[in-house]
């Protein structure tokens, strides 16, 4: 087996990198969603009591580390619609055929989609604030980045593992809306997950999302249902399967 090739990363990531910079509305079309539920959700029930929910934290509060979550999952998991695209015009054709193994093209698409979307959430992180979030320390934030990391990941892979097994970017979008949503409501970004029937909640604790909801919850507002220290473990468990899986399905992929 080949040796990771890290020149390949980097020029996969930087390639990411100046897509993401260029592609201006695809970063403003990102985000308008996410900031959407902030402002009407957020500010909508400010002083609301949520069922299940302590009555010393604010909805908007308890809302945004979903929402940052939800940033994460939708940016990661499109990530894979861009090895269509690379398939469709021949890119992956190109650095198929290259001395660099698969795993290496992996990483680099990897590292590059996780970069893009941890300065996605960092900025609704940033733009929370702007409403009336508050984060407790640099300790607190840094922790969140953690965890904005290992969700992008996880979804990167699990996004790969579809586009992998697809051919048409209209089915992989359709696919992707049918199963991102209901990770995100499952997770509890939005509410509560005791308010849920028991039978939801055992489903929910399959959802990686869950854990890093939670995790985020945890260190931004000291708010959570697991261990902080678990929520990591549990979600570092997820990344790195969903990482093998990845890069076990495109290497098994057809490039044509």
């Amino acid at each position: 087996m080949k040796a990771i090739n890290l020149t390949a990363i980097y020029v996969l990531w930087l390639r990411e990198m100046k897509r993401f910079i260029r592609a201006k509305s695809r970063v403003i079309g990102t985000l308008a969603m996410p900031l959407f539920f902030l402002a009407f959700l957020g500010l909508g029930f400010t002083n609301m009591n949520i069922p299940g929910m302590s009555k010393d934290i604010d909805y908007i509060h308890f809302l945004v580390p979903g929402i940052i979550g939800m940033t994460m999952l939708f940016t990661s998991m499109f990530a894979g619609i861009s090895v269509l695209w690379d398939r469709e015009f021949g890119f992956l054709k190109e650095i198929m055929v290259t001395p660099v193994n698969r795993v290496s093209i992996v990483l680099g698409r990897i590292v590059g989609g996780a970069t893009t979307a941890l300065i996605q959430g960092i900025l609704i992180l940033g733009i929370s604030c702007l409403m009336g979030f508050r984060i407790v320390g640099i300790s607190s934030f840094l922790l969140s980045i953690v965890f904005m990391l290992f969700i992008a990941v996880t979804f990167i892979g699990l996004g790969l593992i579809f586009a992998s097994k697809m051919k048409d970017i209209h089915g992989f979008s359709l696919i992707m809306n049918f199963i991102i949503f209901p990770l995100f409501f499952l997770s509890g970004a939005l509410f509560p997950l005791g308010n849920l029937p028991i039978w939801i909640r055992y489903i929910s604790y399959i959802d990686p999302l869950t854990y890093g909801v939670d995790g985020l919850r945890g260190v931004l507002i000291g708010v959570f249902s697991l261990p902080i220290i678990s929520n990591l473990i549990i979600l570092i468990g997820f990344s790195l399967v969903m990482v093998l899986l990845g890069a076990y399905f495109f290497e098994k992929s057809e490039v044509v």
